[in-house]
Formats: C-alpha cells, sequence, structure tokens
C-alpha cells in the first residue's frame, strides 16, 4: 500500500494505492479560487495553503481508510514551485518517519507519463502487467500549464523524451490567449467553452515550428500572433468575434501538438499512444489524438479527467509501476528538486 502526496504547484493532494486492487482513495484541493483574482499561482500563497490544507486532507484519509496497511511513502519531488515541493517533502518524510516505512520521491512528469495506465489497472489489476506488455513501446503525450513533451515508453519503462517545447508550454498559451480576450483563470477551460461556438477557420493563426524533422513545440508566436490581431479590432469587434477568436486560437494550439504527434509515430513503430497532463481534458484535443490513434491503427490511452491534473493518484501509481524513475535511495535524505526532468539520466 503506497501513501502518496502531491504538491508541485497549486494543488494539495494525498492518494493510498494499493496494486492488488488499485486506487483506494483519492483526496484533493484546488486552489483555483485562491489565485483566481491574481490572473495566475501565486507561489507564497500556494505554499500556505499547501501547508494549511496537508493536515486536513491527511486526518480524511486517516480517518476513512486509516494507515496501518502503508508500506510506503511517495511525494512529488519535482519538478515544481521550489516551496510548494518543500512542503510535500517534509511532510512525507514526516509520515515515514512516523509510520516507520521508506519514502520515495517521485517525478511528476513521469507520473504524468505513466497516469493513462490507471484505468488499465483498474480494469484488471491481476492482468495489468501481461495487459501492459502488449501496449509497449508507447508514445506519449503530455500536455500541461507549465510542460509539453513527447514521451517514450520502452518495453523496459524506460523513459526517453522526445521532444519538448522551446518556449511557451501549450497549457500556459492557452492560458495567456484567455488573457489577452479578457477571459478569466484558468484559461483553457474559457476558451474551449466559447471555441464550441466558433467558426475555426475565421482566423489563420500559427502552427508554430513547421519543419517536419524538428520535433520541438513553440507557442510564444501564437501568442503574438493573437496580440496583434487584437490590436486591428475595436473592443466591439473582439465581443463579437470571441467565440470565432476561441475556436481559431484553439486550434492552433491542437494542431500544432497533433503535427509533431503525427511526425513522432511515424518514426518507428509504436504499440500505443497516451495524452496526459492538464490540457489533456480538452476534449477537442482527446477527439483529435484518438483520430490519430485510430489512423495509426494503435490503441490510445487516455488518462481519466480526475488524473490529468496535479493529483496524489499518478504519483501513488508511479510510485509502483515505475521501475526505473523512483528515488529509492536517498530516503530520509530526500531532497526536492524543481527543475528535474522526467529522462533516467541518459537523455
Amino acid at each position: 500500500m503506497i501513501l502518496a502526496l502531491e504538491s508541485s504547484c497549486d494543488e494539495t493532494a494525498v492518494a493510498i494505492f494499493n496494486p492488488a486492487v488499485g486506487m483506494v482513495g483519492e483526496w484533493i484541493h484546488s486552489q483555483i479560487a485562491l489565485h483566481e483574482k491574481h490572473g495566475g499561482v501565486v507561489p507564497d500563497l500556494a505554499t500556505r495553503e499547501h501547508l494549511r490544507k496537508f493536515p486536513v486532507l491527511l486526518a480524511q484519509a486517516r480517518d476513512e481508510f486509516g494507515f496501518a496497511g502503508i508500506t510506503r511513502v511517495a511525494v512529488t519531488q519535482g519538478p515544481g514551485l521550489a516551496a510548494c515541493l518543500a512542503i510535500g517533502v517534509a511532510s512525507a518524510k514526516a509520515l515515514a518517519t512516523a509510520l516507520k516505512v521508506p519514502v520515495v520521491g517521485i517525478n511528476h512528469l513521469r507520473a504524468h507519463a505513466f497516469s493513462p495506465f490507471i484505468s488499465l489497472h483498474a480494469e484488471s489489476p491481476e492482468d495489468f502487467d501481461a495487459a501492459l506488455e502488449k501496449l509497449l513501446p508507447h508514445l506519449a503525450l503530455i500536455v500541461s500549464g507549465g510542460n509539453t513533451l513527447l514521451i517514450e515508453i520502452d518495453r523496459n519503462r524506460r523513459i526517453r523524451v522526445i521532444s519538448t517545447t522551446r518556449d511557451d508550454a501549450a497549457g500556459e498559451a492557452l492560458d495567456k490567449g484567455a488573457k489577452l480576450l479578457g477571459l478569466g483563470y484558468p484559461g483553457g477551460p474559457f476558451v474551449e467553452r466559447l471555441a464550441r461556438t466558433g467558426n475555426a477557420e475565421a482566423y489563420d493563426f500559427p502552427r508554430g515550428m513547421g519543419r517536419r524533422d524538428n520535433l520541438d513545440f513553440s507557442f510564444s508566436g501564437l501568442k503574438t500572433s493573437l496580440r496583434y490581431q487584437l490590436e486591428k479590432m475595436s473592443e466591439a469587434e473582439v465581443a463579437a468575434k470571441l467565440p470565432d477568436l476561441c475556436a481559431s486560437y484553439q486550434q492552433a494550439v491542437i494542431d500544432a501538438l497533433m503535427r509533431k504527434l503525427k511526425f513522432a509515430a511515424e518514426q518507428q513503430d509504436y504499440a500505443s499512444m497516451g495524452l496526459s497532463g492538464g490540457v489533456a481534458n480538452n476534449g477537442l484535443l482527446r477527439t483529435s489524438i484518438t483520430r490519430l490513434a485510430n489512423q495509426q491503427r494503435i490503441p490510445v490511452l487516455l488518462a481519466a479527467p480526475r488524473h490529468t491534473g496535479d493529483n496524489a493518484g499518478m504519483i501513488a501509481f508511479a510510485a509502483w509501476i515505475d521501475r526505473t524513475g523512483v528515488d529509492v535511495t536517498s530516503g530520509m535524505g530526500l531532497e526536492i528538486n524543481p527543475d528535474a526532468t522526467p529522462g533516467n539520466g541518459t537523455d
């Protein structure tokens, strides 16, 4: 039984995972309301909220399921906001000491990469290893507010980073685009909601780095293009065309993601394709990657909505499934790593 903590940014989360049966329980506190008025995450406020909420969530987990069966504590080690990570790591060390079990550090991005397999495990825990073997090697797209990566998971569950973003992440591009359009925070869901009634071909926004042989992403030019477009329009025109602007802007982000993913999928034979990260909740993105996987004639695994954002469930699951990326040696000397990369040290 694994007790996991997550505090890399603005979500305080706790989970308990039992490999024999699946996810036992998950508890999460979102800080969106706290940061909404500031238009983004304020690290000092986020840190204080983690300090305030971890005792509450841990008490709920203890009262509902007890900690008697816990064999180790897992915690997000990085990447993330340093002060927020520190609260989680300190809490995990204290718990591990009290429970007299080991504490392990988990890479947040590696946890995202494995999160689409959580639902597969839940379907049949006893047959999971055999089912997973048929889905490797696996091509994963991780899309969040802070990261956009293409990752390969090989037959030995080793992770190789194929590409990342040269500048902004896709989620950041959506959030900043929403800010330019005068929408709320976080901006991605607002853009998606308005885009449903808009014309995605109304405006021709750039699709990032166009060279097929370059798999890296780039979204800074897209934001600049939107700003230039808005400067040409009056407030009344922007208000009238808001659905079209959102639909065109969102389509540009997703086209850029799918273009690189398609090219990567053509480079070798993958047994499956996956999508995870906070932006993986976007309906058009989920539909687009499903269509691409069908074209490639391989299964697609989509992280469940509750496991797309920052959550402790994926941290607990990674502590069990990830044979090469768990820091089991540092124990009580475990330290945060705010700039951690998801590779195995050879990338």
